[in-house]
């Protein structure tokens, strides 16, 4: 290597003045995905030497880049210029910082010339046909998807667990920000007794201008019978919570949560939405306190989950579809 200079193997010479980008040549990227990565981003870094080269944020195969203009075209906040009149895709210093990371330009990159620079050593080839799904299946699928209320007492594994909120992991986010975080209450005891403080909650609220105090009343007496109204007797509990602050998070961990309740059942574990423990935990410092969130960070909703105790044999009917289109 020369002195102040990157090495940068078979490359063409202007390339390595361009910033925005790293280059290798083919067969790099597939077949060893952890080294090539470790490799790219270790010549990412290199290239901040004496000011010259900026941390790459797409790496290009020279090769393998057809100059479509596609990785420009999908990416949201307008950052890569196209190869018009670069040798190259790339992202020039000043719009580096713009990057949301959201990987639209290296997915949709025809030839997978691209890498976007996060985590490169990460990159998972996607097969052909892989997660293709008919609409009918889909449809089947969906329509079929219960609310369940009755559980056995079969824990779900942690691994499966995983599994799960891995898939919920790709969920869609403002800003591609990804807030969401979770909390697993794993143990049968706890879940009763997040369940108990949920009933304090209501219990404070009697005789109260709050919009349930009213309602309160036949959930404290069901539960002071012997009922579980309020986590079903789920031997698990479910918090997604996201930073203060940040009232777009409040959706995104909805919609994170919106993944956790369409994949739970393809692994056989049944799912519904924990209102009263979520409305707790919402506002009522015993609870909070109870579930030990790190400082700086909210509930934003609860879902109890476990495996059904009883299957599914029918889809039930729904009011009619209702459109208007303009």
């Amino acid at each position: 290597m020369k002195e102040g200079k990157p090495d940068f193997p078979e490359i063409d010479p202007l390339l390595q003045t361009m910033p925005g980008i790293c280059c290798r040549t083919p067969g790099k990227y597939a077949g060893d995905a952890g080294s090539a990565g470790k490799n790219l981003m270790q010549q990412s870094q290199n290239s901040t030497r004496k000011g010259r080269y900026m941390m790459a944020i797409i790496l290009v195969d020279q090769d393998l880049c057809t100059r479509c203009g596609i990785c420009s075209v999908v990416c949201p906040v307008a950052i890569v210029d196209p190869a018009d009149e670069n040798p190259l895709p790339r992202v020039v210093d000043a719009k580096a910082g713009m990057c949301i990371a959201c990987g639209h330009c290296e997915v949709s990159c025809p030839s997978q010339a691209l890498l976007l620079n996060v985590r490169p050593d990460e990159k998972v080839p996607l097969p052909a046909g892989a997660g293709m799904i008919s609409p009918d299946d889909m449809a089947c699928y969906l329509r079929k998807r219960r609310s369940v209320r009755h559980f056995t007492k079969d824990p779900v594994p942690k691994n499966t667990i995983e599994q799960v909120l891995d898939i919920a992991r790709y969920a869609a986010s403002g800003g591609n920000g990804q807030p969401v975080q979770w909390l697993v209450v794993h143990d049968p005891k706890n879940v009763r007794k997040i369940a108990g403080f949920t009933i304090e909650w209501m219990k404070s609220l009697l005789n109260t201008a709050h919009p349930m105090s009213g309602y309160v009343p036949m959930v404290i007496s069901a539960w002071e019978q012997g009922h579980d109204v309020i986590c079903r007797g789920a031997p698990h509990l479910l918090f997604a919570h996201i930073p203060e602050g940040t009232p777009v998070a409040t959706v995104d961990a909805i919609i994170a949560l919106t993944h956790v309740d369409v994949a739970a059942p393809a692994f056989g574990i049944g799912t519904c939405w924990a209102g009263f423990v979520a409305m707790a935990a919402a506002s009522y410092e015993p609870l909070q306190k109870e579930l030990g969130l790190p400082a700086g960070r909210k509930c934003a909703y609860a879902m109890m989950f476990g495996y059904p105790q009883y299957k599914v044999y029918g889809i039930p009917r729904r009011k009619p579809l209702e459109i208007t289109w303009q």
